[in-house]
């Protein structure tokens, strides 16, 4: 078995291929979007300023993809999504390169997976961005997705078989299990141990993992999710209060639910309950719906307001109340709409493309606004880079509730897998904190660890494989116990194999000779199998049986010692008998009666069967 190529250097956007029992599975997709950072904004309307900035250089964005050169992906069998954020170079792999395999992942996964790749699919208008794919592209990958649930088992080729288990972290995010009869490989990424709306971790169905590959943690450890939460609320109260407006650069969907569900429960507190708050995006109100329909992979707890029946989220109140407006864009009715002071959440968290654009050229020039990050994905300050000087404030209040270092430690130990395969990353200090050796994966054995486009064989080999046996064979069989509970039995049959199940089937009867011409029939191909001779079994006791020897009239008999076992000589027929362990080898000069008799002698000491 093995982990061959990693496709990503970004362990929160994770692209690995492994190799397992003649089956190839990618573990996610992921499309690192960081090098966006190295392009001018794209603006709504032509910016003079944004077009002119001096020394301000646009860097080679062929880094945009993945390379996936570095395997041939028409020989992937299966894509396995993790959760929405995972699959952004999907439609280039099932649009672009030879794969033709099946792709698995959860209903909310794919439905608001559709939702994140706008703007970036219509951003292709500027000759120094390579195309990527077109939004007809996403949906025909999309389409060709086959929906799973939680501890739904898929037949793999009949060689393994994957289930997907929550993880916790998002609307229909998943862990994997890929197991054999006798072999078991968990996938953890992008998991979540917090309360937040999803369904809870699976952690019982990660036990007894011969390989737990883990990626996809927090990429904030040091900052406590709750905590951020409220620098956020106390920081919108104060901009509001004074006059200003607050801008959240986010994704349409994920972090942004629990942020307008904590404000749902703040601002009539903070006195706030006038201040408008817009979501702006193409997909703004899809990604409400979709929130509200997937009550079956939510929380208990809001799972069962649908049975009430009341909405599982708070933000539909909020938009029944008028508090909260959701728009396509800063187009038609927001214009109309739109008063100050507010509260904006749109995108994108990297301020190079979408209507965030628009916000940081007219609020940027008052220090009365407030820009609050979010989104962990993006360094804020390279992301403010091109919006230099600015007089806004910025607060950076990153919220990721993945699992970190302590949290995945206290897990290996309740699920002690074998063996941890992790991102090189997680193996040492971040480089900014290298005292800081809590920020890192600590387990026995030590995690094996590996890099991008590197092959890394996992430290285990199959040791055994299923066989079914049919019934009438099975009742021919005559078990004789060697050891106490431990039987065997000689077997004679014909093994099948097809979609690599295997299948012990009794042998084919030789034809009965008949007068005249016959008919050849399929079983004739087959050759007849042969008697099998009997198996051995057991020791033979070196005293008793120089004593049988003697017995029977041999005499002048020395017995030596060797590593292996024991040498017995019998100087009178100079005839030499090597007992081993795991063999006995009567030597003797031409004297085949002399030969067979001793071999009876030692045949009284063994089990037949």
């Amino acid at each position: 078995m093995k982990l061959t190529y990693c496709l990503s250097g970004h362990p929160t956007l994770p692209c690995n291929v492994l190799k397992f029992k003649s089956t190839t599975i990618m573990l996610d997709c992921g499309l690192d979007m960081t090098s966006t950072l190295n392009f001018l904004p794209l603006p709504l309307v032509q910016s003079p300023r944004l077009s002119n900035l001096p020394g301000w250089s646009l860097k080679d964005g062929n880094a945009f993809l993945d390379k996936t050169e570095l395997i041939d992906l028409s020989t992937v069998d299966v894509i396995l999504i993790s959760n929405y954020h995972c699959m952004m170079a999907l439609p280039y792999i099932t649009e672009h390169t030879g794969f033709t395999g099946t792709v698995y992942a959860t209903e909310p996964t794919v439905q608001i997976g559709r939702l994140l790749p706008s703007p970036l699919k219509d951003a292709v208008e500027v000759s120094t961005w390579r195309r990527c794919y077109t939004m007809q592209e996403v949906n025909s990958a999309l389409s060709k997705i086959q929906l799973v649930g939680y501890s739904q088992k898929i037949e793999l080729f009949g060689a393994v078989q994957v289930t997907p288990l929550s993880s916790g972290y998002a609307l229909g995010s998943s862990n994997w299990i890929i197991q054999s009869h006798y072999e078991k490989v968990s996938y953890v990424s992008g998991s979540s141990l917090l309360t937040t709306h999803p369904q809870p971790m699976d952690q019982a169905s990660l036990k007894n993992s011969d390989v737990l590959v883990l990626t996809g943690l927090t990429q904030i450890p040091t900052a406590n999710p709750d905590g951020m939460v409220g620098e956020f609320c106390s920081n919108l109260a104060l901009t509001v209060r004074n006059g200003g407006n607050v801008l959240v650069p986010c994704y349409p969907s994920g972090v942004i639910y629990d942020l307008l569900e904590c404000l749902y429960q703040y601002i009539d507190s903070a006195g706030l309950s006038s201040v408008p708050l817009y979501f702006i995006s193409p997909v703004a109100n899809s990604s409400l719906e979709f929130s509200q329909i997937f009550a079956e992979w939510l929380c208990h707890n809001k799972q069962s307001k649908v049975y009430l029946p009341e909405p599982p989220f708070p933000h539909a109140e909020l938009i029944q109340t008028n508090k909260l407006k959701h728009y396509p864009s800063i187009h038609g009715d927001f214009s109309n709409d739109f008063r100050q002071p507010c509260v904006v959440f749109t995108g994108h968290p990297s301020l190079r493309f979408g209507d965030v654009v628009h916000f940081m050229e007219l609020w940027g020039k008052s220090s009365l606004n407030t820009i609050i990050f979010t989104e962990p994905d993006f360094s804020y300050l390279e992301a403010l880079a091109p919006y230099q000087p600015l007089a806004m404030k910025c607060i950076y209040c990153p919220i990721d509730t993945r699992l970190n270092f302590i949290q995945v430690s206290k897990l290996l130990k309740e699920v002690q897998p074998l063996h941890v395969v992790c991102p090189e990353q997680y193996t040492q200090p971040p480089p900014a904190q290298s005292h800081r050796m809590d920020l890192m994966i600590d387990c026995q054995p030590p995690a094996m660890s590996y890099r991008r486009a590197e092959v890394l064989a996992l430290p285990f080999k199959r040791r055994y494989e299923k066989i079914e046996i049919m019934p009438e064979l099975a009742d021919s069989l005559v078990p004789m116990e060697i050891k106490p509970g431990i039987s065997l039995a000689t077997v004679s049959a014909v093994l099948h194999t097809k979609d690599n199940k295997h299948l012990l089937q009794p042998p084919p009867r030789p034809a009965q000779p008949t007068s005249g011409k016959k008919r050849k029939r399929v079983s004739d191909d087959v050759p007849d199998c042969k008697v099998l001779k009997p198996l051995l079994s057991g020791s033979i006791p070196v005293e008793q049986f120089v004593q049988t020897l003697e017995k029977h009239g041999f005499s002048d008999i020395k017995v030596e010692d060797t590593a292996k076992g024991h040498i017995v000589l019998l100087q009178e027929a100079e005839t030499l008998i090597q007992i081993e362990e795991d063999s006995t080898h009567i030597i003797c000069d031409n004297d085949e009666m002399l030969r067979v008799r001793l071999r009876d002698l030692v045949l009284k000491f063994l089990q037949k069967f």
